[in-house]
């Protein structure tokens, strides 16, 4: 199974997105910043993965902390987590898994762990989240698979795969349950501009498990569903409000519309992490802006006049009323309103 982070021996080994699928390399991140760095540029993506992240960036700052004070070290591990914390602001796994981190270090504070101790809590409590994760994955993989025919054409946008998470993937750790049930799935992958996360992501994933995929353009996706090509829509997500409104990568918003439009199933797959009940709505769900130069230049190939206008956002929201079903870990939340499963599903 790719798993696309790991600790390795006193740093972060992680596998370089931004260079997928021309290059497969792997790099060690030594430092917090060098994480920060990471996470901002999308070396480091997707909402599960970016919480392990900075979970591994907390304790690595205790690693590279080379005195002798307890205090000290407690100041410069939180200090880590705040400058983890401006690195995106969207993704609410990246605070979840902060604010773990947190509690955890006041713990061992509290209990009065020596450095050697406090260092080695703060790693088990982040190998802990990466492996919750890759164990939500897993059954958001199951709970989503049951969910869908056989056979069965798929579309997704972005890239919720092994690649956005500690391994596995929510939308497309439902495609793999699926194929792994014995199912005859096909998929199709929406580029996802302006970052071609899906065609240079997904499509690489898929490939790997020899997975049935078809790379398509964003504004191709209309057309297929017209078609009858398409018999469902799974996309992950990034923050999920309260009612059930959803944030994920730009686009999928008009995925949704033109689902209604066809009468097609919209799932979103997500672990529980990924849900924020402080926000009553979507429309309190703050949505990253990235830079002009993503548009108009991407990979250095000029696409557009110098000095034009460009309005970049990262995700938007979509309605609960245009989501047929949300899956977590935890189980599926199907029933209008999606906010109400919600709290019932994780107990709140």
């Amino acid at each position: 199974m790719l798993s696309p982070i790991t600790w390795n021996d006193g740093s972060i080994r992680i596998i370089e997105q931004t260079l997928l699928p021309t290059e497969e390399r792997w790099v060690d991140l030594a430092t917090v910043d060098e994480v920060a760095d990471a996470i901002r540029r999308l070396a480091i993506r997707g909402a599960p993965e970016i919480g392990v992240a900075a979970a591994m960036g907390c304790a690595l700052a205790a690693f590279r902390y080379s005195g002798t004070e307890r205090q000290e070290m407690i100041s410069e591990v939180s200090e880590a987590a705040q400058v983890l914390a401006g690195t995106r602001p969207t993704a609410v796994n990246l605070f979840w898994a902060l604010d773990r981190m947190k509690t955890r270090l006041a713990a061992l504070d509290a209990e009065e762990k020596d450095i050697h101790e406090m260092r080695e809590g703060l790693l088990a409590e982040a190998q802990a989240i990466r492996e919750q994760d890759l164990e939500f994955c897993l059954a958001i993989g199951r709970h989503g698979a049951e969910l869908l025919p056989d056979p069965v054409t798929v579309i997704t946008h972005c890239n919720a795969g092994a690649l956005a998470t500690a391994g596995y993937g929510t939308a497309l750790g439902v495609i793999r349950a699926a194929k792994e049930a014995g199912k005859d799935i096909r998929v199709f992958a929406d580029e996802t501009r302006p970052l071609l996360q899906g065609a240079r992501l997904t499509t690489w994933e898929l490939m790997k498990d020899n997975i049935d995929v078809t790379l398509i353009c964003d504004n191709a996706a209309g057309h297929v569903m017209r078609q009858g090509l398409i018999h469902a829509c799974i996309v992950g997500a990034d923050r999920i409000a309260a009612n059930g409104d959803t944030a994920n990568k730009i686009g999928t918003y008009s995925l949704a519309v033109l689902a209604r439009r066809h009468g097609i199933a919209f799932y979103v797959a997500a672990p529980s992490s990924t849900v924020d009940l402080s926000l009553e709505s979507g429309d309190k769900i703050p949505i990253e802006q990235r830079a002009a130069t993503e548009v108009t230049t991407p990979r250095g190939t000029v696409f557009a006049p110098e000095g034009v206008q460009v309005l970049n956002p990262a995700f938007d929201v979509t309605p609960a009323s245009l989501i047929t079903a949300i899956i977590t870990e935890r189980g599926v939340v199907k029933n209008q309103p999606l906010g109400r499963g919600l709290q019932d599903i994780l107990g709140q």
